[in-house]
């Protein structure tokens, strides 16, 4: 792993780690504001109507997630479960255009934006192979080389075949050699 691989992912990792303790120790306050979104989106996904518990359960992603993504484990996955608690996260508790006091909307907006731009830098370690061949390299990779070696077994085969007829008529030739004439 690169140094700035090692220093950006805690960093990063920080922001939600923080948030995610938050959310498992206070979820009374953030439910509040995110009870317009369960409300919506709770029964499209099938999840339970229980916005605390859905509060705390974005919390404890948040916390695994961030763990995992700082220490550099499935960094990939990890950053992928962190955008998914992030989109919730900012718009129910960074809806500043619902708020009219123009400092109030003012702090908001910025956190919105702040959220919006580590899903940017999240979307990137998504993305990111540490210089290591992605999975559709691979895949793509592994087809040629599969039907490099079919091609290759199927010439093989063909010379494998022409060397037996040929191993065949020579015998024939050495039996029909050796009968006697009637």
């Amino acid at each position: 792993m690169s140094v700035v691989r090692r220093i950006a992912r805690p960093l990063i990792a920080a922001t939600f780690v923080n948030g995610g303790l938050d959310q498992l120790r206070h979820p009374g306050s953030k439910a509040d504001r995110a009870a317009p979104i369960v409300e919506k989106v709770a029964p499209a996904l099938g999840l339970p109507n229980d916005t605390e518990l859905l509060v705390r359960a974005n919390g404890a992603t948040m916390v695994g997630a961030g763990i995992l993504f700082a220490l550099g484990r499935v960094p990939r996955l990890a950053a992928l479960a962190l955008a998914a608690t992030l989109g919730p996260t900012t718009v129910a508790g960074h809806a500043f255009w619902k708020i009219d006091d123009p400092q109030a909307r003012a702090v908001q907006k910025l956190h919105f934006f702040k959220n919006t731009s580590m899903l940017g830098g999240l979307l990137l370690a998504i993305v990111d192979t540490e210089g290591k061949p992605g999975l559709s390299w691979r895949a793509r990779r592994a087809g040629r080389d599969a039907a490099r070696t079919a091609k290759h077994a199927k010439r093989e085969a063909k010379l494998a075949a022409r060397t037996a007829r040929r191993e065949a008529k020579i015998a024939r030739l050495h039996v029909e050699d050796a009968l006697p004439l009637p």
